[in-house]
């Protein structure tokens, strides 16, 4: 397979590295952007092009990894320039837009790798990022067979898992898990950061719940203006559904009825079992290990050394940081009653105190 790669971000230079890593030879790659180009090239991502035109000259798939606001205009621009047996595929968050600007095209296939990262750009870029991740692929409905199988290796070669979907179900699908969530975590830091009571400020008093909850407010501007926009109408009608979930609570408050809110809280209970059972082999069994710790070089390294000494398997884990003066919370997942309680035994010999909670209560 040669790639031309079209768009040397952190998404192009990422599936330049994968390509090059599962041993495709040509990676072709090519950006307005000359100084995002270069790092790429540095990077051993991509073979520089002069022109999209040299990227495209013998691709067997290009690949076009560009802002949302300007990816129709683009993936046009490629298939305009590309071989006649090239697929052409994209990695944009929303596909309505640019499967309408691919038109009746058969060799365009809609792409979007599920793999997003809070880092940016060439110089962060790496071979792991497509790694077991949900890569969509809406085809049109002229969408040739053998190009669509192009795009289906490409997004499996470089590690991902494809999964075909129509575009208008695919916004609003990604509406829902992931534009609805960023939206409501900068509505919820924005409530916070504008409220006083009795003049405390919730943000320098913020728990746990609500960092969690705002963990991707204020995400790169750049992107994600172009996204809320482009995805507007069904972003809109996920917040409508919002709406109407949240007064349906209201209506509960105030009426004081305490069967409702006892099954809402256990149907919020299921379906986040459902939602962890996809990352999870074991979720009912995962346990929460949470410890503080000091900010100290070398305390991390300790404490998971300690760990795999006695075969405790980490199944995930999370560092809030609160000062260099207050240390942080090292929050622990670990699949097993007796492994929790064995890691617990562990840390508390070492003099920490520690708080254990299976992750789903009954």
């Amino acid at each position: 397979m040669r790639l031309a790669v079209v768009g040397t971000g952190l998404i192009g230079a990422s599936a330049g590295l994968a390509a090059r890593r599962a041993g495709i030879s040509q990676v072709l790659g090519w950006d307005e952007d000359p100084s995002a180009l270069g790092v790429a090239a540095e990077r051993g991502a991509v073979e520089p092009a002069t022109s999209l035109a040299e990227a495209l000259q013998e691709a067997d798939v290009a690949f076009v990894a560009v802002p949302v606001a300007v990816l129709p205009k683009v993936v046009r621009e490629v298939l305009e320039a590309s071989p006649t047996e090239c697929a052409v595929t994209d990695a944009g968050s929303t596909k309505a837009s640019v499967c309408a600007a691919a038109g009746r095209d058969p060799r365009f296939v809609g792409g979007h790798p599920i793999c997003g990262a809070e880092a940016r750009g060439p110089g962060r870029a790496t071979a792991e990022l497509f790694q077991g991740a949900t890569w969509f692929l809406t085809p049109l409905a002229a969408t040739e067979p053998e190009r669509y199988r192009s795009a289906h290796a490409l997004a499996t070669m470089l590690g991902a898992r494809p999964v075909a979907i129509d575009p208008t179900s695919h916004d609003r699908l990604v509406a829902v898990t992931s534009h609805l969530p960023h939206a409501l975590a900068n509505v919820l830091v924005n409530h916070a950061g504008a409220s006083r009571v009795d003049g405390h400020d919730p943000l320098a008093t913020a728990g746990g719940a609500l960092r969690d909850m705002t963990r991707i407010a204020g995400a790169n501007p750049r992107i994600w203006i172009d996204i809320f926009l482009e995805n507007r109408s069904a972003l809109a009608a996920a917040l409508a559904e919002h709406r109407r979930r949240v007064e349906q609570l209201e209506s509960a408050l105030a009426e004081g009825d305490a069967g409702f809110v006892a099954r809402w809280i256990g149907e919020a209970s299921g379906n986040r079992l459902k939602m962890l059972e996809s990352a999870y082999e074991d979720p009912g069994a995962l346990h929460r290990v949470r410890v503080h710790i000091p900010d100290r070089p070398g305390i991390l390294a300790g404490i998971f050394q300690a760990l795999g000494a006695q075969r405790i398997n980490v199944a995930d884990f999370d560092l809030e940081h609160l000062s260099p003066e207050r240390g942080g919370t090292l929050t622990i997942l670990v699949t097993g009653e007796a492994d929790a309680a064995g890691a617990a035994r562990l840390l508390e010999a070492q003099g920490y105190g520690v708080v254990v909670a299976p992750v789903l209560q009954e």
